[in-house]
């Protein structure tokens, strides 16, 4: 199992890269091998505003659907919209090809 250096993870499994004002989110590869093959992963719309802590969206996977939390509020910059198309990304890559959402933190 993987955990890279530099990434800040949250009790629900979730991972945060720290670029300045921008957080970039994924799940850990703890958190995927335990969903199974994901095969849909739901996300807000760029400048949608989140909280911290609150969902942000859902991952499902063979064996369950799960909220994705979030680790910091702010607004939404970016999605991985190769997520639509190959969910699978969450599960082969999840710290490279398998990030979710950038977000600009409100408070850095």
């Amino acid at each position: 199992m993987e955990f890279p250096e530099g990434l800040k993870y949250t009790k629900e499994h979730e991972w945060a890269r720290i670029e300045g004002d921008r957080v970039i989110v994924g799940i850990t590869d703890f958190a995927q091998e335990e969903l199974g093959d994901v095969v849909f992963v739901e996300l807000p719309e760029p400048g949608a505003a989140v909280a911290a802590e609150g969902t942000f969206g859902v991952v499902e996977s063979v064996k369950a659907v799960s909220d994705l939390y979030c680790p910091v509020s702010g607004t939404v910059l970016e999605i991985n919209t190769d997520l639509e198309d190959h969910p699978e990304l969450v599960n082969d890559s999840p710290y490279e090809d398998g990030w979710m959402i950038v977000i600009e933190a409100s408070n850095s």
